[in-house]
């Protein structure tokens, strides 16, 4: 059998838990919903820069080659 010694002590003072103030708790919160979209973007990727960078490299060549073709950017219709 146990022994209660928690009895015997002198009464804890309860007091509420300190709640930061609500500019604190929406700073905490956008600092963890960007952490969580970060570990999610870059999920199973070796280098997630790398992905970036290769994808904004590709968006720029694409719209070099659209100013190259000058104003026909749209699809081609060809019969055969």
């Amino acid at each position: 059998m146990g022994l209660c010694l928690d009895c015997l002590s002198p009464p804890k003072q309860h007091h509420e838990p300190e709640t930061p103030d609500p500019e604190e708790r929406r700073r905490r919160l956008e600092e963890a919903a960007t952490k969580r979209q970060k570990e999610n973007e870059s999920r199973g990727l070796k280098d997630p820069e790398g992905v970036k960078r290769k994808r904004r490299q590709k968006e720029a060549a694409e719209r070099n080659a659209a100013e190259a073709m000058g104003q026909e950017t749209g699809l081609k219709w060809t019969v055969s």
